[in-house]
């Protein structure tokens, strides 16, 4: 025990550097050892004889917030440096100065530019404060000290004229401080991660299901820059995509890159085609990525995406569909992989109690379709699906009836646009519930069935005649809705309308589910994040990018 605490100590001394008070500083700093962060930095961050230098050594934060910093100092200081230049002083903050994978998730839907509901911060203050210019994220995304945050406030009060809550600070101090355990544990292993190799890909685009396929990644250089070559298919077989790319991984945790389709010209905004932008997280352990592929003006368009290393024995990626009902016959399952066995018998697939399989109807090394049978008094809820020694968890459920439907996202934004800004688009998809153990609908419980074969509609608030409809837009008959061409100089609030076309309610009338959506004038602000284009994209062309 003491030779393991003496061990701890002495990996605390050597990464971060210990004495005196340094710049103000109460809490030891993380020391700079780039010539390039050195030199470029250097001029305005004063390095201390520790290695320590001023501001940049009390903090830590994504390659978002590093590549954020970098921006700004480049546009307001008028710091001079190649896109080469940006690029290595970006991955070497994001590397030694980022944060551990446990860190990073709660805050990756910022990255992965998703609308999330930001109530559960655990912090009234910080949503009062950040969030009236920007996502909470902004600020969680960032790692510094108690004296660092204080100064952050001051100078973040002085610069935008608003007075710095103390119960922010606070909170921010507590929640995210620059020594952690998790960053400590973290950054004693090796930063690198090999990524190199082929990787099976399960992907889900809202309105268009499941896609299923591999990835190739080759290392370019350094063992953190990689070309990726990207071959999908959609489930339902109507969609095959080839997609190329380049990614960097900051710190082994931390994706970043951009691919496109292999035409991504011809394609349209809703298309799977698009370049894309590529934000995800790797697994501590390596073995797999998750994360988003999003692309649009608002970055509102985009697959959810899940990789995962290959290994010798079998392995269950995804099954369609994803529940069944109590009590019925001849359902046919696909279960989708990598390795399946040469011949497959019923013994091989099992999905628990009062499930049967009665037969396997096709097999190959990459999908299973078998027969089940449901039984009447199969109990409720989520069922592990496994092919021999391969288990997807809670793959799928089992339901007696479907007793809403729910239209997700649940609110949005939409934009027109104008002679700089192209419209902002959002895809809708129906999903239906059951009500769960409690019996009740809408509670934590409810049990999630998958996408409900609905009619789309919009309606628009209090436009009784319905004059108003071709001024804002329309949707499509797969919930895709696309802005009026015309920019009406008006916001207009609308109901995107799902309407099933086979599930009825008990009083035999069909399951309907909402969603309320703003169609407004090409914004600058969408979900937190301030867009000035024109400013990013010349930023952008000085700093190389990301």
């Amino acid at each position: 025990m003491r030779c393991a605490r003496a061990a701890a100590i002495l990996l605390t001394l050597a990464t971060f550097s210990t004495g005196p008070v340094v710049h103000g500083q109460t809490e030891p700093g993380i020391p700079v050892t780039d010539p390039l962060v050195l030199a470029r930095c250097g001029t305005c961050h004063k390095v201390d004889e520790r290695g320590n230098m001023e501001r940049i050594s009390w903090a830590r934060a994504t390659p978002e917030g590093w590549q954020a910093a970098t921006k700004r100092m480049i546009a307001e200081n008028d710091v001079s440096v190649t896109p080469l230049e940006a690029r290595g002083i970006v991955k070497y903050l994001s590397t030694r100065n980022g944060l551990a994978p446990e860190e990073a998730k709660p805050v990756m839907y910022a990255a992965e530019r998703r609308i999330h509901d930001e109530s559960d911060t655990g912090s009234d203050s910080l949503q009062d404060v950040c969030g009236r210019c920007h996502q909470a994220a902004r600020a969680l995304s960032w790692r510094r000290t108690a004296d660092d945050w204080k100064r952050f406030a001051a100078r973040h009060g002085t610069r935008y004229q608003f007075t710095p809550d103390a119960e922010a600070i606070g909170f921010l101090t507590k929640t995210a401080p620059l020594h952690t355990r998790e960053w400590d544990a973290w950054s004693a292993r090796a930063r690198t991660t090999e990524l190199g190799g082929r990787w099976l890909v399960t992907a889900h685009l809202p309105g268009r299901g499941d896609f299923f396929g591999e990835m190739d990644v080759e290392a370019t250089g350094g063992g953190d820059e990689f070309v990726t070559r990207t071959r999908l298919r959609s489930v339902d077989g109507t969609s095959v995509l080839a997609r190329t790319g380049r990614a960097l991984a900051y710190g082994g945790t931390a994706w970043r890159g951009r691919s496109s389709g292999s035409n991504p010209a011809s394609v349209g905004p809703g298309d799977p085609a698009n370049a894309a932008q590529e934000a995800m997280l790797i697994a501590p352990d390596g073995a797999s990525v998750e994360g988003r592929w999003f692309w649009g003006q608002y970055e509102e368009l985009g697959f959810d995406v899940r990789m995962q290393r290959p290994t010798s024995d079998p392995i269950l990626l995804l099954v369609e569909p994803r529940s069944f009902k109590a009590g019925s016959t001849g359902n046919q399952i696909r279960l989708i992989g990598d390795r399946f066995p040469v011949q497959v018998t019923t013994a091989d697939v099992s999905a628990g109690p009062a499930v049967t399989v009665r037969r396997i109807v096709s097999s190959t090394p990459g999908e299973i379709v078998a027969e089940l049978g449901i039984a009447q008094d199969a109990s409720l809820g989520k069922r592990n699906i496994a092919v021999r020694s391969s288990t997807l968890e809670r793959a799928v459920a089992i339901y007696d009836r479907i007793d809403y439907v729910k239209v997700v996202p649940d609110s949005s934004l939409a934009a027109f646009s104008n002679e700089t800004y192209l419209r902002g688009y959002q895809q809708f998809e129906a999903i239906g519930y059951q009500r769960g153990p409690d019996g009740r609908r809408h509670t934590a419980d409810d049990l999630e069935l998958g996408p409900v074969d609905v009619a789309w509609s919009m309606e628009v608030f209090y436009d009784v005649d319905k004059s108003k409809q071709g001024r804002v837009g329309a949707v499509s008959p797969a919930g895709f809705f696309t802005p009026a061409a015309a920019n009406p100089g008006v916001n207009d609030d609308v109901w995107i309308i799902a309407t099933a076309k086979n599930e009825k309610s008990s009083d035999g009338k069909p399951l309907v589910g909402k969603s309320y959506l703003v169609v407004t004038v090409p914004t600058y602000t969408f979900n937190g994040r301030t867009y000035v284009r024109e400013l990013d994209r010349w930023i952008e062309d000085r700093s190389g990018g990301r």
